[in-house]
């Protein structure tokens, strides 16, 4: 018998744009890019794709993520994402990350650093579980005004 995830009647979570997710992060771990991450941030720029990667990646254990991030997110421009249009499939799914939904004190401890988790839009469980396990580019993201 499957237990139901604690959010199976949905949270809210609404984007307040204060860019505190994007401000040591580090804590998180990396901003892991997928291929066509690497190719949407390069097309922004109007660099390359290798260009886009040689200059702002790193790999670690086969995976590409962005460099120099122990404090601020590079993109970060004041309180707002300077490529946000073309920000990595991890940004976009964000707060709905497999470590901030495993328990309602995992989420609870996110929440304490995203003044947007807890009001707002009602997410259902249906749209919890697909950005959760988005491994490509989600459409119509969390923070798109959707």
């Amino acid at each position: 018998m499957s237990r139901k995830p604690w959010w199976a009647g949905g949270v809210r979570f609404e984007c307040q744009e204060t860019g505190r997710c994007c401000v040591s992060r580090g804590s998180y771990g990396f901003v892991y890019l997928t291929l066509e991450d690497r190719r949407r941030l390069a097309r922004h720029f109007g660099i390359t794709t290798l260009q886009f990667t040689r200059k702002h990646c790193l790999k670690t254990d086969g995976h590409f993520h962005l460099r120099d991030f122990t404090a601020a997110c590079p993109f970060l421009e004041g309180k707002r994402c300077g490529v946000y249009e073309a920000r990595p499939a991890q940004c976009r799914t964000w707060p709905f990350w497999e470590v901030n939904v495993e328990s309602p004190q995992a989420w609870k401890r996110a929440a304490r650093g995203c003044p947007g988790m807890n009001r707002g839009r009602h997410f259902t469980a249906a749209r919890i579980e697909s950005l959760r396990d988005a491994t490509q580019w989600p459409e119509e993201p969390p923070t798109s005004g959707e």
